[in-house]
């Protein structure tokens, strides 16, 4: 399967990897800096047929790929996107967030659909081996009435990150910390809780990263329509670097914890059923990766690839790309209103909140 990666930044490495695991031919990288493409051809040892680019319009029509993904800045993934499926013809994989906006994911749905393609929403997450594990709980029950949920991501995250790519912290290009850095366990904690909301009301701030135009604090509060509670708090200010990310369920007959680096392991595993031993699962699900991206891209690859092949959608699709988008929004939007957000929400866009920590 003919393969291309538009954007050559700081999660490529990751695309790249899992593409040669899962033996894609990759034809061709683009990046509107042509250094960072010849750093990647460099350390991946990737061969002169790779061609590069600076126009990704340029070599979808010159390439043609059949699967191509997407890790430029965020404010740019749903134009990218549309092109690559209406222009190129190709399957895609949107780095988070699928879009900036609801109306810009429901174009990228509504494309997808009209050229009978299939997009994923790079979530990884959902593939560690603790979060398959414990979603295997929840379609089995083993919760009982699930009761609240919580989702903690205390992150460092300092001038040099920031300075590095100038779109960061941009209501245009990124979002702020709920948007970049904590949107994958946002995205697990609604996943896991049944993802369908009643309401949300959510403060955010900028405490400490003056230099940004968005939110380096987010805290939100969610009722499920099931009845059941969701938590978030999501930050960039811990001190001196990255402290945790943290997953927890509690249900009438199961407490389960998962943490590390990415959510990687399980840290509580309690249930009344008494199914299976909590130190085994503990030690068999367990992952230590070296980076908070964590090892989900290959196995999301996987079934990207096989998705394609098999004519269904993607374990992770654009639908789950928006509801994990329209958290995120509807806590931006509570902030800045100070009410209660309810769901569905209607068309928002991180352009919404532009000058909102001007005054600080």
């Amino acid at each position: 399967m003919k393969y291309a990666l538009i954007g050559c930044g700081r999660i490529s490495p990751n695309h790249i990897v899992a593409a040669q695991n899962n033996g894609l031919e990759i034809v061709a990288i683009c990046d509107i800096v042509e250094q960072n493409m010849h750093d990647k051809m460099v350390k991946f040892k990737l061969p002169e047929q790779v061609h590069c680019y600076t126009d990704y319009l340029e070599m979808l029509d010159k390439e043609k790929p059949e699967l191509v993904a997407i890790a430029t800045e965020s404010g740019k993934h749903a134009e990218i996107a549309i092109n690559c499926l209406k222009k190129g013809h190709a399957n895609i994989i949107v780095e988070k967030p699928i879009a900036l906006s609801l109306a810009d994911a429901d174009r990228i749905i509504a494309a997808a659909k009209e050229e009978g393609l299939k997009v994923c929403a790079c979530h990884q997450n959902r593939f560690n081996k603790s979060i398959q594990k414990i979603r295997e709980a929840v379609d089995m029950e083993r919760f009982g009435k699930l009761l609240h949920g919580t989702a903690h991501i205390r992150w460092a995250r300092d001038y040099e990150y920031y300075s590095r790519a100038k779109w960061r912290g941009t209501w245009a290009q990124d979002g702020g910390a709920l948007m970049n850095q904590c949107i994958h366990n946002i995205d697990l904690l609604r996943w896991m809780m049944g993802d369908e909301i009643d309401c949300v009301v959510g403060m955010t701030d900028r405490l400490k990263h003056d230099y940004i135009e968005a939110e380096d604090l987010g805290i939100a509060l969610i009722k499920f329509r099931n009845g059941s509670y969701g938590i978030v708090e999501g930050t960039t200010n811990i001190y001196p670097k990255n402290l945790e990310e943290t997953l927890y369920l509690f249900g009438e007959k199961g407490t389960v914890k998962a943490g590390g680096t990415s959510v990687n392991v399980i840290e509580e595993w309690r249930f009344s059923d008494m199914l299976d031993d909590p130190d085994e699962v503990k030690a068999r699900f367990h992952e230590n990766p070296p980076n908070v991206y964590g090892f989900g891209h290959t196995p999301l690859y996987a079934d990207v690839i096989d998705a394609i092949q098999s004519d269904r959608q993607p374990y992770v699709d654009a639908e789950a790309g928006k509801r994990a988008l329209e958290l995120v929004l509807a806590i931006y939007k509570s902030a800045a209103s100070g009410e209660i957000v309810k769901f569905p929400l209607a068309e928002c866009s991180t352009l919404e909140f532009e000058g909102r920590f001007d005054n600080k």
